[in-house]
Formats: structure tokens, sequence, C-alpha cells
């Protein structure tokens, strides 16, 4: 069960304080015994302890959970009033695979608030990317939003979840399905396969077709690197398309939402049951009905179709 933060003060006119701040972190399950003047404090820790010494003299012990990087954000990028992407340097290794998602969190009035979020960056990247939409009544994207560059917030030190690339069974065509933010975790996989095809460890042999809907064009917050990432790499096709034409009547490419052309371009590409996997992220109705499509053409078994639900619609 994972504890609260927690903090204790204790008076200490100890000289070493100089003025300054001092800080010591114990790991876990280590053993402290520290002394200032005649004050003397022994812990058992089962979490991260931190030991501050203020220069007014007070000595603070801070139990952090050791579940938790105290990472940073080192870039924002605003794609929209509601859309950005954050990068995020996480204080440690974070080992993950492409398709994997971070526990991110804040700590506000004394409580700890987190929520999943796939990754977009690829593991070979020295920071952490992702996407987020702002959910003006959601419990952490209103936080996460006012973060700026320089500002700290938590991530969990170990990534999660199964919606990596299935490479073992023979079908070799991989069709990605994604809405607005849903597009992180095959920005990912695609990011890496570039990397592994440019350094010669991906011969592709395995293909990526990418659908990328959206209500409206400012809301492909990574079109013009996938689009030149298609442009490039003979394994990749990307279709963004565009549900609300009226509103864009300059928008060059594709009209519909994602999965009322999922039937078309699977026709066009060859892709049947037979030899592609499916992979549907982002909103729940776009995977409830391209579920059903796929489904009557024959992805039945349990590899055929991975979905990754960005939240649950209310009943």
């Amino acid at each position: 069960m994972r504890s609260p933060e927690r903090s204790a003060w204790f008076d200490s006119s100890d000289p070493l304080s100089n003025g300054s701040r001092t800080t010591v972190r114990l790991s876990t399950t280590s053993f402290a015994c520290i002394i200032f003047s005649t004050l003397t404090v022994r812990i058992s820790a089962l979490f991260c302890i931190e030991f501050s010494l203020e220069p007014s003299g007070d000595f603070e012990i801070m139990v952090v959970d050791d579940k938790f990087f105290r990472a940073r954000v080192t870039k924002r990028v605003d794609f929209a009033p509601d859309l950005w992407m954050f990068r995020v340097e996480a204080g440690g290794a974070f080992n993950f695979l492409p398709g994997q998602y971070a526990t991110l969190g804040v700590e506000d009035g004394g409580k700890r608030v987190e929520r999943p979020y796939s990754i977009a960056s690829s593991p070979s990247e020295s920071e952490v990317e992702f996407f987020f939409e702002l959910v003006p009544e959601g419990a952490l994207t209103p936080r996460l939003h006012k973060l700026q560059p320089g500002d700290g917030l938590l991530m969990r030190k170990v990534p999660k979840g199964k919606f990596v690339l299935e490479t073992g069974d023979g079908r070799t065509n991989h069709l990605l399905v994604s809405t607005v933010t849903g597009v992180a975790p095959f920005v990912s996989f695609i990011r890496t396969l570039s990397k592994d095809w440019k350094d010669g460890r991906f011969d592709g042999a395995h293909k990526l077709y990418l659908l990328n809907g959206a209500s409206r064009p400012w809301e492909f917050g990574y079109k013009d690197e996938l689009t030149r990432f298609a442009e490039e790499l003979p394994w990749l096709k990307y279709i963004p398309t565009v549900s609300r034409p009226w509103d864009h009547a300059d928008w060059p490419g594709e009209i519909g939402r994602a999965d009322d052309i999922l039937r078309k371009y699977a026709d066009s590409w060859g892709l049947d049951a037979s030899n592609t996997h499916a992979y549907l992220c982002g909103h729940p109705d776009m995977i409830a009905n391209s579920k059903a499509i796929l489904k009557r053409r024959g992805f039945l078994d349990k590899v055929a179709i991975k979905e990754e639900i960005y939240w649950v619609p209310a009943k």
C-alpha cells in the first residue's frame, strides 16, 4: 500500500546550518542516525527519506514514496489551447518498450493525483515525451496544463502496458488507428523503427499503416513529423483525416472519422486477418466502431486487435 508524503519538524540550533540548507537522502530500507547538537533522530526507512536543515535551524524530515522519480519538464510545445506536448527528464533510468505508458502525478494540497499517459518518445531518446489534451474538469490535466519548463512532477519508476507491436506470429502488417492524442504510442513505434532502420537493426519486413483521425487540422500534433517519416520510409503509410471539413475548406487531405475510412484503406492496402494485427488507440467510440468493423472482417483471435482506451464513457 502506498504511503502519503508526510513531514515532521524539530527545533534545532545546530551551527552546521551556516545559513544554508542541507539535504541528506537515504535509500529504501536504510537506517539513519542523525545527530544535530543534542538532537538524535533514528529512522528505519521503508521509503526514501529527505532530511533538510533550514537556515532558521528548523530540521525537516520528509518521507517520499520511493516508487517515484522527481521528474522535470524540459520542453513544452502548445499545438492548440487544449493540446500540448511535454518532454520530461525522468531523473533516473526509465526503461520502457514502444507502446507502453508512464504514470504521471502532482502533489496538490497534500494529495497526490496520478494518471497514466502513453509515451510518444523512443526508448533511445534521453527524455520522455507526452502528448496531452486538456480535460477542463479532469483530475490531473488542468494541473499539468499549468506546468512550464523547469517545473517538477512525479513519474512512477516502472512503465506499464502491453500495447506493443506483435512481431512473432508471421503477420507482418500492422494497422494503427488513432484519434488525436491516441497517436502517441504510434509515434513511439515509428521513431523506434526509424532509428533501427537507419542503424541496420530493422530490415523493413514489418509494415505500418497509420490512420490518424481528428476533428480539426490543428489537433494533429505530429502530422508534419509523421508525413516526413512516410516520405522517407518505405514500410510506413500515413493518412491523417479530418471529420469536420466544413470548418476548414483549405484542408487538402482525407475527410471523415478514422473508423469511417478504415474499410477503404484496409482494402486498398490489402490488409486482412491473415496478415495483419490491428491497434486502436484514443476515443472509445472510435475503438468500439473499429473493433466491430474488424471483427466482421475476421479479426477474431486474441491478439488480432489491441486497444488502448483513453477514458471510459459515462453510461
